[in-house]
């Protein structure tokens, strides 16, 4: 299993398979997207899930835990980009990072649900953008464990507070170009490996 995969995982609290819980995240991401998230009550996630409103409750909790569950759900897809991106390019450090992020923003530029939570066009509300700004604790730390499983493969001249710190950097940059584009995302990513690179610099022998 990918480490992209794992993050799914956890993220869903299943591994594969259709399960009750996936099928309520899936219907609250499908609502958000096409009616805004203020439309997604779990009265209405039950029916269209087929449980009772208890069971949506049993599942997942209050609806500020199913906005961040939805958005961990959706991050493990961004994650699959980075999984990629360092499998196609294992012993090429600054490759991978490249890769990775104009995976990570093409997807994020067709992504519905990004765009209904940044553009509010379809009636988010304050609930959901502070998980992705100001409260993306979770959200961050997913990420920045994901690279950095990657990254401990290759031999750095760095302590592990130094490597820590650029790891965050990387992520935290990444997420504002995901959040607020500036430029194409071919564009966006050879700054990111620019500072990639004078970041994670290589171990002299």
């Amino acid at each position: 299993m990918t480490i992209g995969a794992a993050a799914a995982s956890s993220a869903t609290g299943q591994a594969a398979g259709s399960t009750i819980r996936e099928r309520i995240v899936a219907a609250a991401t499908d609502l958000t997207t096409t009616e805004g998230w203020s439309a997604v009550t779990m009265s209405r996630l039950a029916d269209l899930v087929g449980v009772s409103r208890q069971t949506v409750y049993n599942e997942i909790g209050t609806k500020p835990a199913l906005a961040e569950t939805m958005i961990l759900s959706e991050l493990a897809r961004f994650l699959e980009q980075v999984d990629r991106a360092f499998l196609a390019h294992p012993d090429n450090l600054i490759d991978a990072v490249r890769a990775a992020v104009i995976g990570v923003l093409e997807f994020a530029e067709g992504n519905p649900l990004l765009h209904a939570i940044v553009s509010a066009t379809h009636g988010a509300d304050t609930e959901l953008l502070p998980l992705l700004t100001t409260h993306a604790g979770a959200l961050m730390g997913t990420a920045k464990m994901v690279v950095a499983e990657h990254i401990a493969h290759h031999d750095l001249d760095l302590t592990e507070a130094q490597r820590g710190f650029a790891i965050d950097a990387i992520v935290r940059i990444v997420l504002s170009h995901v959040m607020q584009p500036s430029g194409t995302p071919a564009e966006a990513a050879d700054g990111v490996t620019w500072v990639a690179s004078q970041a994670l610099s290589k171990r002299q022998a």
